[in-house]
């Protein structure tokens, strides 16, 4: 496993830990400022919208979830992955709703090395 490929996987299951916390500060964090969310029936959204979600509706949410990288195709700067993932959200409310497919994502490794996620479609 090349080294950049070890980085997507960490960036995955920092991500995970992170929004099983409620931890929006430090997902924020890892998404590139031009991220695109591509939900079924949704329109696509991006940073601004995730971060109002997880400030409005999302907040006190319990996450848990399961992710399986199933391909990871790394290009100089760019990567691509190919994620089975399921979720289930319970908010304060106590609705629970819960998705489970295959995500597309691509990232784009920043100055610093480290990746970030520019663009996740959800299956």
């Amino acid at each position: 496993m090349s080294s950049d490929e070890q980085a997507i996987r960490t960036w995955l299951n920092d991500w995970l830990r992170a929004s099983a916390k409620g931890d929006s500060e430090t997902m924020l964090a890892m998404l590139t400022d031009d991220m695109v969310f591509l939900v079924p029936g949704q329109p696509p959204f991006g940073k601004k919208e995730f971060k109002a979600a997880w400030d409005g509706p999302m907040k006190g949410a319990c996450v848990e979830s399961k992710a399986d990288l199933e391909e990871c195709v790394v290009s100089a700067n760019t990567a691509c992955t190919r994620t089975r993932l399921a979720v289930a959200i319970t908010t304060p409310d106590g609705k629970v709703s819960r998705a489970k497919g295959y995500t597309l994502s691509f990232f784009r490794k920043q100055a610093d090395s480290r990746c970030c996620s520019l663009a996740t479609r959800i299956c």
